[in-house]
């Protein structure tokens, strides 16, 4: 049976909890089997790449990592619910 979840590709959405908190983007990619999602520019990593023709000299290339679906929410639903006020009110 195929997950279900309440975002997917393309969608905005805000991150509600974990160290990325208060952040925002676009969903690149949904990792269904895992339950976590790809959002543009949010949870930045690392990644150490091997020489290779596009990279002759090799490099370190930041690119997103994943955040676990639960701590996502529509970046629509957010802007009507009590939290944006809330995340307003602490800043």
């Amino acid at each position: 049976m195929a997950s279900k979840f309440h975002i997917k590709r393309n969608d905005q959405v805000v991150v509600i909890a974990g160290s990325h908190q208060g952040k925002q983007g676009k969903v690149m990619e949904v990792v269904a089997s895992s339950s976590r999602a790809r959002v543009e520019g949010v949870a930045m990593m690392k990644r150490h790449m091997k020489k290779s023709t596009e990279h002759p000299q090799g490099a370190i290339v930041e690119r997103e990592g994943t955040v676990h679906v639960s701590n996502l929410m529509l970046k629509s639903v957010f802007d009507a619910s009590k939290r944006k006020k809330a995340v307003v009110a602490t800043e």
